[in-house]
């Protein structure tokens, strides 16, 4: 039995800050973020259907990231639970789109969170045929975060 990966990248806009960083980044900050999905699982061997000899129509993974990370995440402020001051300053600005999550919003913590939101789905969606096997959070061009599903 052979298995296959393959991957898709799709960009959105969002702000943050670390405030505990002794650097530039405790300043609110955004950054054109990008994610790559890489799904692993085996060809569809259903001879005619539109989706034969592929593992997942690129179109459908694009569906369930916009869905699921994009729509909700681009041009959202991540705030960490804990930054009350911040919260209590985005919460006076009517309509905006403020994310809070458990912890720090580094690459890091955003990287598990969208695999932590992306793996049930696709598990479920295609009855544990496809898994999500890596997801990569970049924050710029050059710096990015990895997470990686290592079961088998």
């Amino acid at each position: 039995m052979q298995l296959f990966q393959i991957t898709r990248r799709m960009e959105f806009d969002a702000g943050h800050r670390i405030p505990n960083h002794q650097g530039q980044c405790r300043h609110l900050h955004g950054h054109r973020y990008q994610i790559e999905v890489t799904l692993q699982g085996q060809l569809i061997q259903t001879a005619g259907a539109t989706d034969e000899d592929m593992m997942m129509d690129f179109a459908h993974i694009k569906a369930i990231i916009q869905e699921f990370i994009i729509d909700p995440w681009d041009h959202s402020f991540f705030v960490s639970h804990r930054d009350l001051p911040l919260i209590e300053f985005l919460n006076t600005i009517p309509g905006h789109k403020t994310t809070v999550i458990e912890g720090i919003p580094t690459a890091e913590n955003l990287a598990k969170i969208a695999f932590d939101i992306l793996a049930p789905v696709l598990l479920k969606q295609y009855q544990g045929r496809i898994r999500l096997k890596q997801l990569r959070l970049f924050e710029t061009p050059n710096c990015w975060a990895d997470v990686f599903d290592e079961s088998d």
